[in-house]
């Protein structure tokens, strides 16, 4: 038998009472919403509100899923040696519950972003398609399949 080869990961956009969004500086992919992957015996909520404390010091809670994406490309890891398995990311729109924002280990800085400048700090292009996605909900789950290289491209996509 063969297990599978699928890393499941989340993204949480986390606004403030006054519509910000809260952005991290990362080391590898730039500006980008807090999340990663979700560790053996967590599930998805627990896993992203992990995610977002450890990499900005903030305390969230979970409001709304917003899109779930499939990157089905093949690729190498930053060492340029480790292939990357296909992902699924659930992308959760969240609330601040509280916390005082801090950088950590993965993350260079961390801020709140008026909701209506917010695409001015993302330059990754899938980044990019999942943050207008965000800002454009409209209550109905957003599927997607991409591949983000040799450059992003929309496989599929639908409303679920």
């Amino acid at each position: 038998m063969v297990w599978p080869t699928h890393i499941v990961a989340a993204a949480g956009y986390v606004f403030d009472k006054h519509g910000n969004i809260l952005i991290v500086k990362t080391y590898n992919r730039g500006w980008d919403c807090t999340g990663g992957q979700i560790e053996v015996g967590e599930n998805i909520e627990e896993g992203l509100l992990r995610e977002i404390y450890e990499e900005s010091g903030v305390v969230a809670s979970v409001k709304s899923l917003v899109g779930i994406y499939s990157n089905v490309g093949q690729y190498l890891y930053y060492d340029g040696v480790t292939p990357v398995p296909t992902k699924v990311i659930f992308d959760f729109i969240c609330e601040y519950v509280s916390g005082e924002l801090r950088p950590s280990n993965e993350t260079s800085k961390v801020m709140w972003v008026p909701r209506d400048k917010v695409l001015e700090y993302i330059t990754s292009p899938a980044n990019l398609f999942r943050f207008k996605n965000v800002l454009n909900f409209n209550g109905k789950v957003y599927y997607c399949s991409y591949v983000t290289k040799p450059e992003f491209k929309v496989l599929t996509s639908r409303f679920v």
